[in-house]
Order: C-alpha cells, then structure tokens, then sequence
C-alpha cells in the first residue's frame, strides 16, 4: 500500500452550478432554450434539485461527509433581472450561502458565470455584442462588493472553450436546425446575432468573453476582500495516434492553447478534464466499441487527468485548481474507481513539483446536466426527483475520507 499526502490547505471539495441545481431560473436565456419547440434540451431544468431552497442541508452535508470547500456559481439571471435592475434579495440569499460555507468550515470557490446569462443580455446580442464586458464588470462589481469579504476564491467564467469542443467531438451540429432559429426569434435577434455561451463557435464570442474576463479580474481584485481570481477550461488529455502529432498539435491549439496563454499572469487555472482526446493523421479517433465508455459516451480514462494539469500549467505557468472532474455513471463502483485513477494521477503531478491547489468533482448533486437533462448521473449524492431526498453514494464517503484525512492511500 503506498501513500500520498497532499499539501497543507489543499482544496477538497464538490462543484455544482446554479442554473443545473437551483430550479427555476426563469430569468435565464438557458430556460428560454429549454423550451423551444424543437430544443435540443432533452427536457426542461424545472424545479432542479432546490438547491436555492436546500442549501442550508446540502452544505451541511458536504462538511460532515468530510468536505472543505465548495465551488458554486451565482446566476447573473437572478442577480440582474434586468438591465441596471438589481436584486438585493438575490445577493441577500448568495450572502447567506456564503455565511453558511464558513459556519461549516467550507471554503466558498465562487463562479461568477456558469453557462448563463440573463434573457436581457441576448436581446443585445448575448457574448456577440462590444458592450457586454462593460455589463459584466457592472454585474461582477455590484456583486463583489456585497459578497467578496467571504470569498475564498473565484472563477469568472466556467468553460469558455467549450463549444469548440463540442463542435470537436459531436456527431451534428449544434447551431444547426430549426432549434437555432426559433432561438434567435425568441430574443429578437438575427441568428448571427445570436450570442450563445454554450454553442456558439465564433472568434468574436472569444474575443468577448476575454475582454470580459480582464475586466471583471480587475474589478473582482478591487474587493472587498483579497482571493485569487482565475477563469476555468474544458481541458482533454491531447494524445497523439500513431502518424497524429501533426493533427494532434493542431487541434490542441484550437481548443486550448488559443485559450490558456491569454491567462498568463491570473491566480490560477480552473481543470476542468473527464477524458483524453486520441487524436490520428485524419483527426479524432473515436473509442471502439470494446472500450469502456460513460454515459456521454467518453472512454473511461481516469489518469487523463493528470495530463491536462500538467500541460495547463506548463502553458499558463500559473498554479491549478481542478475545479471540475467526475464521470456520468449508475454504476457508483465505477465512479469511486474514476476518482481513485484520477487522484493518483493528480498525487503524481504533485510529486513532479506541479502547483495543484486543490481538487474539486463534478458534481455533488445529480443534477440537470444541461442538453442530457437528468439522464446523466454524476453526482456523488444521489437526488430522488419525486420528494428531493439525498443520499450519499459510497463514492461520496470515499472521496470525503480522502479529504478529511488529506491522503490518498492505493495499490502500487
């Protein structure tokens, strides 16, 4: 049996974002989708998992599971209903979220923005329009200076990259369709107008949200209170094929490169990995059939993880959080196994002297896994959809152990 003690203050905790837990964001462009006549969402969010309502319950549980820190996402939907309108019952309830963290000794990773946006924001051409880093600043500034005193640390965006990787890895086109349109008709826009976080591939949509980014690191540095600020991406373990490294080199660019250098010189980078990419001379080479696969269809390959540390921190040369890794499963006894491969491979990068901060899975809850609906499952808490019981998976006490004791303990 060999042993891997983690590092002093290391982060250990769970993830969740506030549009797949909270329920009813009716605010948000995300439930307008939901409910498009030929949406691409399998069903609508509803009701969620209640989280807004059960946060006191679900961060207790975390802590006494053995957990120290917890990254969850405000909804600018709620916070900002409309343009220049603020709730201050909305901050009122993030407040008290906040507050609940510390009673339990949970460090709070706050996500600024976690796929969602306000309905508003997309009349004006969403993450399209010039004038939406402004808006976010705003947004991140009223925010900050009502909730930053009990902030551990923050991520501005979750996922930037992600619709490239979509367009990557998926068999169709996202943005295509009837579904785009009525999209598009929805909130008065023209469809290349339509700025959509989660689908939309333009260079301009990146240029957006970087400018976005700078602006809210500097307004979130502003406080109060002093934490690090850094931004999170989809990152695969980029493997060549035989006779691929070429290709390989050339997708890795276009999916993470061209989004890891901007974030030179931020606090921190936020890993975000569930899989390797395997990628030939002709592209992405797809796992057969005899592979081991999860629910979305992505070979189970836990050491993946450590590959994506290494080369984000290698790009950005700053320190890593992981603040999203799991596996979509029924079968707990899989995922348990998935974390034990990707800790060793996360112990690993430690040994070789790489800034890894803290560990964070996707997700504490089963949840609303956005197009997936509540098909997929990756919680290491299990939610009864009828009466919003919880019941912790064997996954959940394992991880917890690992995090209350700071020690990965495997099989050579």
């Amino acid at each position: 049996m060999k042993q891997f003690t983690f590092p002093n203050n290391f982060l250990w905790g769970t993830a969740t974002a506030g549009h797949q837990v909270d329920g009813n964001n009716i605010n948000s462009e995300c439930w307008v989708l939901e409910h498009l006549p030929h949406t691409h969402f399998a069903e609508p969010s509803g009701d969620a998992c209640d989280h807004y309502h059960r946060y006191p319950q679900d961060i207790a549980l975390l802590a006494e599971l053995g957990f120290n820190a917890y990254r969850f996402s405000l909804e600018w939907a709620r916070i900002e209903p409309e343009e220049g309108e603020f709730s201050y019952a909305a901050l009122e309830h993030y407040r008290r979220m906040l507050a609940t963290c510390h009673e339990h000794n949970i460090q709070p990773v706050v996500t600024f923005h976690h796929f969602t946006s306000p309905r508003w924001l997309h009349r004006h051409g969403g993450w399209l329009d010039d004038k939406t880093p402004e808006r976010f600043a705003r947004y991140c500034e009223k925010t900050v200076t009502h909730l930053g005193d009990l902030i551990t640390a923050a991520c501005t965006f979750n996922e930037p990259n992600l619709p490239l990787v979509l367009e990557a890895i998926l068999p169709f086109n996202i943005t295509g369709g009837a579904w785009f349109q009525e999209a598009a008709e929805a909130f008065g826009v023209t469809t290349d107008r339509l700025g959509l976080f989660q689908f939309v591939t333009s260079p301009k949509m990146r240029e957006v949200i970087y400018a976005s980014h700078r602006r809210a690191f500097e307004v979130l540095h502003t406080g109060p209170g002093k934490f690090p600020v850094g931004l999170t991406l989809a990152l695969h373990d980029f493997q060549a094929a035989a006779g691929g490294e070429e290709k390989m080199a050339e997708i890795r660019r276009r999916l993470a490169d061209e989004y890891l250098e901007p974030l030179r010189g931020d606090d921190f980078v936020g890993v975000q990995n569930y899989a390797r990419m395997v990628i030939g001379a002709e592209g992405l080479v797809r796992p057969g059939d005899d592979v081991a696969k999860n629910q979305m269809g992505e070979e189970i390959y836990p050491q993946a993880l450590g590959g994506a540390i290494r080369y984000a921190a290698q790009v950005t040369g700053i320190p890593v959080y992981v603040t999203e890794n799991g596996m979509a499963t029924e079968d707990d006894t899989e995922r348990l196994a998935y974390f034990a491969g990707a800790l060793a491979s996360m112990a690993d990068c430690l040994t070789d002297g790489v800034d890894v901060r803290g560990y964070l899975a996707w997700s504490a809850l089963d949840n609303f896994e956005w197009v997936g609906g509540y098909g997929p499952k990756m919680g290491i808490i299990a939610v009864d959809r009828a009466t919003q019981q919880r019941t912790p998976k064997p996954s959940a006490y394992w991880l917890g152990n690992v995090a209350r004791t700071n020690v990965l303990a495997h099989m050579e």
